[in-house]
């Protein structure tokens, strides 16, 4: 299974992985580096969590792509492809989306794919059809009251009843799919059956209480929106869900007052979050068969600005991997003096996405058509990253 942690708005790569302490002030900014627990590793001051948990996790500090777009390279970072344009849609399907429609869950009555506590922007199925859309939750999971509403029926409906509605709506269906001309009724009675199972069984119910959690566990992960969403993502996957990413929450495009808003509201918390994760899927015994992914859409400027901040730059980013059977306790690529480019092999999205599916057993290769019938594979360019196998 995966757990995809969701940095919108673009971690600060030079700020926490790939600092460059010998740098002009302008370039190298506030922070300072400390070692790992791994030798001759060393990451920022403001991650001191996960500078003690570096051997099970891998950097990799030389991902690339071309736009700053906070959209398009959304979406080219959960898809692998470049959507070449504006979109508040989806033009290729997320790799959730593709998990879900290739593999499916891995326990009966549970998604395949869930998002927590909502669905990523272009976290969807685009022509894959919604029956590969995510789960979602829709409620904050460090709520006092969290409940996902969705999984009991109404006053009165009892599991007989849910099971005569079904048989009646697969009749009533089975009568329209002679008129039904893009297979529209299919992907819905995917979608449907999925519903029903979720709450004609307790294994969902159980997954999403998250409240019966030894609540020294929670207060390990945080209680924050990245640590509980973190937590929850943990039991969902160990319940039989295939694919969950989480949002990690806001803070991280920080053009004004980059290095205040990192060190006091941002990194403590999302610190805490991913070296608690990473501890308890190792602990365990879950690091062969989970893995975590964590990355933004894009790295920020080498250079601090005249507000204190630093833009948009996908010239360089480092993402974290964990988990997954792969090679861990490394840091794999490197970028120049500034942190502005790779000056070792560049690695792509489709790179990164290519090292997941391989995971998962699914080909990238493999050819879906939209709907214009068009052949479209899921990666266009790529390959799994080979210092991690």
């Amino acid at each position: 299974a995966v757990i995809q942690i969701l940095c919108g708005g673009c971690p600060s790569h030079i700020d926490m992985y790939d600092l460059k302490p010998h740098a002009p002030a302008e370039i190298r900014g506030e922070f300072h580096e400390i070692p790992t627990n791994v030798a001759g590793y060393r990451i920022s001051d403001q991650l001191p969590l996960q500078a003690r948990v570096m051997d099970k996790m891998a950097i990799i500090r030389s991902v690339a792509h071309t736009t700053p777009a906070h959209g398009i390279a959304s979406q080219w970072i959960l898809t692998g492809h470049d959507p070449g344009r504006v979109t508040k849609d989806n033009i290729y399907p997320a790799c959730g989306s593709i998990v879900s429609k290739l593999r499916g869950p891995h326990r009966p009555g549970m998604p395949a794919y869930i998002a927590v506590p909502r669905s990523v922007s272009f976290g969807s199925a685009a022509y894959l059809g919604a029956a590969y859309n995510p789960f979602t939750t829709d409620v904050d999971p460090v709520a006092e009251d969290f409940h996902v509403k969705n999984l009991t029926p109404v006053p009165g409906i009892t599991v007989d009843r849910v099971g005569s509605r079904r048989d009646l709506l697969t009749r009533l269906d089975a009568m329209r799919r002679d008129v039904d001309l893009h297979g529209d009724l299919r992907g819905m009675d995917d979608f449907n059956r999925e519903a029903v199972d979720l709450i004609t069984s307790d294994q969902a119910a159980k997954a999403f209480d998250i409240q019966s959690e030894d609540p020294k566990l929670r207060e390990k992960y945080g209680h924050t929106f990245i640590g509980q969403n973190c937590l929850l993502a943990r039991r969902l996957v160990e319940a039989g869900v295939s694919y969950v990413t989480c949002l990690s929450g806001g803070g991280w495009d920080t053009h004004q007052n980059n290095f205040s808003r990192l060190k006091n509201e941002t990194l403590p918390r999302y610190d805490r979050a991913v070296a608690a994760l990473i501890e308890d899927i190792y602990d365990r015994g879950l690091d062969k068969q989970v893995l975590v992914m964590v990355f933004g859409e894009f790295g920020r400027t080498p250079r601090v600005n005249k507000d204190a901040g630093r833009d948009h730059w996908p010239g360089a980013m480092s993402m974290l991997l964990s988990g997954g059977g792969l090679k861990v306790g490394q840091m794999i690529g490197e970028t120049d003096s500034k942190a502005a480019y790779p000056i070792s092999d560049p690695y792509t999205p489709g790179n990164v996405l290519s090292t997941m599916y391989g995971f998962m057993g699914i080909d990238d290769t493999h050819h879906f058509y939209d709907d214009n019938n068009r052949p479209i594979p899921i990666l266009n360019d790529g390959g799994p990253i080979a210092e991690l196998l």
